[in-house]
């Protein structure tokens, strides 16, 4: 009886440290940094198996981690079919990153995400990087639809981060987004940097990276080839600062369209410098609604830009009003100063190199141009300024500007 007595204790002491290693190997996994790699969750790499699961399954076990979590997706290709919402609220880690070496494929049907919004949103996140990868959104069917006239979704954006910061984005290629690439609305403290975007340039609303209402956001050492604008730029925007960028096709960098809403926070401290452009529908351009506002648009320097066929190289447009709807016989109220434009070389695909056709209420103020040398077909290119004011505008070789 005392022998079956010790057997007893001895294995219900055996259980209890079984128990508790395997407690403290779970929890472990849980505190301590995680690889967590998605074809262990499930993915399949044949391009036909949904991995909607997958990822959130992944994303889940990182936001319980203490420590840092790296998500991996091997290589291969990955579909997914849904529209994946990676919410930061209660998320404990607040350094998850996602390192894709495979390729993420939307469904071919665009009705499937076409009134989703986003393909891939992260909501509230803090401290998310992803590097690498190739994201297909298989946009042409829609935009097929959109050129034809029929009744189409609006699309998705490929991804989209809101309210968030501490991103980083690195090595990415978008290719065939349905609508906007690469998305930052409500965010701080952004890197982006040796991302490729590539979507041919008949498709619509497709631009690269879109910025707005966000602060801190730095964009460099990257290619895009769009539909729309290469880097877009909406209300709200500060210190952003955009390098080394490869635009074309497209309809280039623009800060706009801006003044659509009577109230609306303005665009400050912007730098795109030592940028090309080639072949693109603009090069630099501001552009506003024709209608009351009191957004604004206030330091922004453009330096070191070359123009290779650009159609409109320099464009202030304060007169945007497209299919002349909501904006007939109004003016635009967005005030614009303090742009400078210095040191931009090349060719205009256009007679017209520099356009500023401000708005006749409140006129462009502190305009500085220094050292801009355009050609257009191998002769002098022309400018163009309509109320400018306290601006100097001497430095466009060789025409001075015309002022209207």
């Amino acid at each position: 009886m005392e022998t079956k007595v010790k057997v007893t204790s001895f294995l219900t002491h055996i259980l209890r440290v079984v128990l508790f290693t395997l407690f403290f190997v779970l929890n472990r996994q849980l505190v301590e940094a995680n690889d967590i790699n998605l074809v262990s969750l499930g993915a399949k790499s044949d391009g036909f198996t949904d991995s909607s699961i997958a990822f959130m399954s992944a994303w889940n076990i990182a936001c319980e981690s203490l420590n840092p979590s790296t998500i991996l997706v091997p290589q291969g290709r990955y579909l997914v079919n849904k529209a994946l919402v990676f919410n930061g609220r209660n998320c404990k880690n607040k350094a998850i990153s996602f390192v894709i070496s495979g390729t993420l494929v939307a469904p071919a049907d665009f009705e499937v995400l076409g009134n989703a919004g986003t393909w891939f949103s992260f909501d509230d996140v803090n401290g998310v990087s992803i590097s690498g990868g190739v994201f297909d959104g298989q946009g042409a069917g829609l935009w097929a639809c959109k050129r034809s006239g029929k009744t189409c979704p609006p699309g998705a954006t490929t991804i989209r981060f809101s309210n968030s910061m501490n991103i980083v984005v690195n090595g990415l290629t978008s290719l065939n987004s349905q609508l906007y690439h690469i998305d930052f609305d409500g965010c701080k403290e952004v890197k982006v940097e040796g991302v490729k975007v590539s979507t041919l340039g008949a498709s619509p609303n497709t631009d690269g990276i879109h910025v707005q209402q966000s602060t801190g956001v730095t964009i460099m050492n990257s290619k895009i080839g769009t539909g729309d604008d290469c880097v877009s730029i909406g209300a709200g925007t500060s210190n952003l600062w955009i390098e080394n960028i490869d635009c074309g096709p497209g309809h280039g960098i623009s800060i706009g369209s801006l003044g659509k809403e009577v109230n609306e926070p303005g665009v400050v401290n912007v730098t795109v410098k030592s940028c090309t452009f080639v072949g693109t529908e603009n090069g630099v351009r501001i552009k506003s609604w024709g209608r009351p506002s009191n957004g604004f648009v206030r330091n922004v320097l453009f330096q070191h830009l070359t123009m290779v066929n650009a159609q409109n190289p320099i464009i202030i447009n304060q007169n945007y009003c497209p299919k002349e709807k909501g904006c007939p016989g109004q003016v635009s109220g967005v005030r614009i100063s303090d742009v400078t434009y210095q040191d931009i070389h090349g060719t205009s695909g256009t007679p017209i190199a520099v356009k500023f056709d401000c708005s006749s209420e409140y006129h462009c103020t502190n305009i500085k141009v220094e050292d801009v040398v355009l050609t257009y077909r191998n002769k002098p290119a022309g400018s163009s300024c309509i109320n400018t004011v306290e601006s100097t505008l001497d430095s466009i070789e060789p025409n001075s500007c015309i002022r209207g």
